[in-house]
């Protein structure tokens, strides 16, 4: 902690000797740049070089954490007025693990104020000073999506927050907000204002083996709640760094039916345009035209290189990605939800144009890679902001002089072609548009983060705990066979072995490495809450932990491992912590392997396994060797302790899969669709009666009195799936009206649920006994409502 304080106090005096050094150069006005300027758009815009615009469209990576004076990134930033910068931990942008939050805010103040101190002019005494000029902060770009490795860029210092799965699992939209708020405001608080995320990808296909594996990296299978939980998330993202925070959505237009991973190579999604709106595009219009409020839009979309049979027709090897397709992105922009938000201001932004599937793209060979014609085709499409890493011409020494050839040949377009010009001050606006929103004024002051809220980040694992509690899922057994099945935890004299698929990583090539998922990690947490400091429910003599690789080389060769052989054979309970079987290693799928050919060797053990990732990697027979398997989702230490609080039996699992699990039968569609074993409830709309003409409702009357020719306005209560949720909205209901006492049926009024409760209204023609019933297929049984009608009125 001492270590701590001394760290931000040396940058606290740096950062205030800088800016103290650039206030008393006599040459420098003393007025903040852009006070003036930040509250006129049209001014600003209208000062700006075709080179300061060019470089505007662009988002760049860079290696390393030199931002000297000497480095590319700065005098792409001072010289070529580029728009902004995104920080990866594959670029080696971090240090770690000590120190990472620290480095991270001394980066961001330094990349902002090269900003400011771009367009040197020449002074009285022959030196140069900054003009201060057409200032324009810097877009400070990251991905941080949850759950730490591998998809997190900082791995250490931030509150460790669940991944999107996890939050999913929960079914609760206060969680997801909760969440991002809390992402929201660390990011900001580092100094960072966009975020390329979060993923609104609909997992309705699970393709473990050939199509892209989403795995945790998506909010479930059904696009009405990853549209809810993407609202919620982004919510959370706004409020929590304070509306500093630009959201990107990704992977527009979805990518979850990709039939293979998409960074490798261009992928194809072959569904129908209808398919297209009902699913991938659902989540997208929820958190565009469609938001329920200003807080829930998200500033920006992220476009993938894949292909869309239901937008590009016939896909060929040269159909290009939609990323590179104008008629295409045009033809998607053109949908009404999409198309007020463009409108609105809605920015584009391209996903990176030097990955390996755009190169493959363009040059299967290898040899003739063009970053300038990559760049154009992308701008044209559509795209107002370009991410570009490792974006290295054929023939280029490295990326800077890529990227500089690419602004020399865009700016000499904006300078000979109007129509190309157009385009690019259409694209700029969107993209000052968006920073005005983020800084109200363009001045060093608003956009440096506050030093003294470092101390704030990491300190927010509540909220972690409440999605763990709430994520964790009972896959199998059925919560009535568990009793049977597992009657009580493991006791004091019993010996239990855990195997985990521990995990390492690195924040950088050069850092130390850190254990993201240690051997012992569920074995700790068991000991931390029911050791000898917490009760002696277990002796830790008792606990033994080995890893998948210990596992693996067993199987390989018994001899090996003569510890793990011994153990065994004399424990009780083997439970098994599992991550990604296609991601995390070559010996993640020892589990897999132990069940198919060693299931004799722990014929006789408990067996308890936690999959702390999706839940779907084992298939029906695996599972059957299995007294219970539990989903946790996220690999946080939050998430060991919960699963450790589920083996004692102190925490109950409530939480559903929200992704269909082949191996054990269980179908989202089915699970989401209305309970049967529910009486659906109905009743008169009060709020939208309008009596009919004739005698007004006496006050003493508690219903409304009804008249011939009136219309009976009506409505059920909250419909629940078969997890206890509301339905999604869409959800078909008919209302059935039987009248005269005879048991057919004379009308039937279908209509859909919104927030779960559907509505609909019949007019009054003919005197005698009407019956309201309703029905929502699987659910039949429901209120009956009955209205007698007599002479002139009918009561119901």
């Amino acid at each position: 902690m001492m270590t701590r304080k001394i760290l931000l106090f040396a940058l606290s005096c740096l950062l205030l000797l800088n800016i103290a050094a650039i206030k008393v150069n006599p040459n420098v006005s003393q007025q903040e740049p852009g006070d003036e300027l930040s509250s006129n758009f049209d001014v600003l815009f209208n000062n700006l070089s075709p080179e300061e615009k060019v470089g505007q469209l662009f988002l760049v990576s860079f290696q390393g954490i030199d931002t000297g004076e000497e480095s590319q990134i700065r005098d792409l930033i001072i010289n070529h007025y580029i728009g902004g910068v995104i920080l990866t931990r594959a670029n080696d942008n971090f240090i770690g693990p000590e120190g990472t939050l620290n480095q991270t805010y001394a980066m961001v103040s330094d990349l902002q104020t090269a900003a400011w101190l771009k367009n040197p002019v020449p002074a009285s005494d022959g030196s140069t000073v900054p003009s201060n000029t057409n200032y324009i902060p810097l877009f400070i770009a990251i991905s941080q999506e949850g759950d730490s490795y591998p998809n997190d860029q900082i791995i250490n210092g931030m509150t460790p927050i669940p991944n999107e799965m996890a939050i999913g699992a929960t079914w609760n939209l206060d969680l997801a907000r909760g969440v991002g708020n809390i992402l929201g405001s660390e990011l900001h608080d580092l100094g960072i204002n966009m975020l390329i995320g979060p993923s609104l990808d609909v997992l309705d296909l699970i393709q473990t083996e050939n199509g892209e594996d989403l795995g945790t990296r998506t909010f479930g299978g059904d696009p009405f709640w990853v549209g809810n939980m993407g609202e919620a998330y982004i919510q959370g993202l706004h409020a929590g760094s304070q509306d500093g925070l630009a959201v990107i959505a990704k992977h527009f237009p979805g990518r979850g039916g990709s039939d293979r991973p998409p960074e490798e190579e261009v992928a194809t999604v072959r569904k129908s345009l209808d398919s297209l709106k009902q699913i991938e595009l659902f989540p997208f219009f929820s958190v565009t035209g469609n938001a329920k409020d200003v807080e829930s839009i998200t500033d920006g979309l992220l476009a993938s290189h894949i292909r869309y049979q239901g937008f590009q027709g016939n896909i060929r090897a040269t159909t290009r990605p939609i990323s590179f397709d104008s008629a295409a992105m045009e033809q998607i922009l053109s949908l009404a939800p999409l198309q007020t938000w463009r409108v609105g201001g809605g920015v584009i932004v391209c996903d990176n144009l030097g990955s390996q599937a755009v190169r493959r793209f363009y040059d299967p060979t290898g040899l003739s890679f063009d970053g300038r014609q990559v760049a154009r085709n992308a701008f044209l499409a559509g795209n107002d902001l370009m991410i570009v890493d490792n974006f290295v011409s054929s023939g280029d020494p490295d990326q800077a002089t890529t990227l500089l050839k690419t602004l020399e040949f865009f700016t000499q377009k904006y300078e000979e072609d109007p129509a190309f010009a157009e385009k690019v001050d259409q694209s700029v606006r969107r993209i000052l548009q968006l920073k005005f929103k983020l800084y109200t004024a363009f001045s060093l002051s608003n956009v440096l983060p506050r030093l003294e809220n470092l101390v704030n980040i990491g300190q927010s694992s509540l909220e972690s705990f409440n999605v763990a509690k709430s994520a964790v899922t009972l896959i199998s057994p059925s919560i009535t066979d568990l009793p049977t099945l597992l009657p009580h935890s493991p006791e004091v004299g019993e010996r239990v072995l855990f195997i985990t698929d521990s995990l390492e990583a690195r924040q950088c090539t050069g850092c130390n490495p850190m254990d993201v998922v240690p051997i012992d990690a569920l074995e700790k947490a068991v000991i931390k809450l029911y050791g000898p400091q917490a009760g002696s429910q277990v002796r830790e003599g008792n606990l033994v932990s080995y890893s998948f690789t210990n596992l693996e080389t067993w199987l390989k060769d018994s001899k090996s491992e003569p510890d793990l052989s011994l153990d065994l054979k004399s424990s009780d309970w083997i439970v098994f912590s599992m991550l990604n079987t296609s991601t995390t290693g070559e010996n993640s799928n020892a589990l897999k392997n132990l069940l198919d050919s060693s299931f004799e060797t722990i014929r006789n053990k408990k067996i308890v396994v936690f999959s702390f990732t999706a839940p779907y990697y084992l298939d029906a027979t695996d599972i059957s060797k299995i007294l219970a398997y539990y989903a946790l989702y996220a690999k946080t230490p939050t998430f060991f302790d919960v699963a450790a609080r589920v083996l004692f039996q102190e925490l109950n699992p409530t939480g559903s899969s929200p992704v269909s699990i082949p191996g054990t039968g269980y179908d989202l569609i089915t699970a989401l669709s209305p309970n049967p074993a529910q009486i659906l409830t109905l009743s008169l709309d009060i709020a939208n009666v309008t009596p009919g003409e004739g005698t007004p409702t006496p006050e003493s009357t508690e219903v409304p009195l009804f008249f011939i020719g009136d219309t009976v306005p009506l409505k059920t209560g909250k419909i629940l799936d078969h997890n206890g949720n509301t339905v999604p909205d869409g959800t078909v209901v008919r209302f059935l009206f039987t009248s005269g006492g005879d048991t057919s049926t004379s009308q039937v009024v279908e209509t859909t649920t919104i927030d779960g409760v559907a509505h609909a209204s019949y007019r009054l023609s003919n005197l005698g006994v009407l019956e309201v019933r309703v029905t929502s297929e699987p659910a039949v049984v429901s209120d009956v409502l009955r209205l007698e009608i007599k002479e002139g009125e009918a009561a119901v």
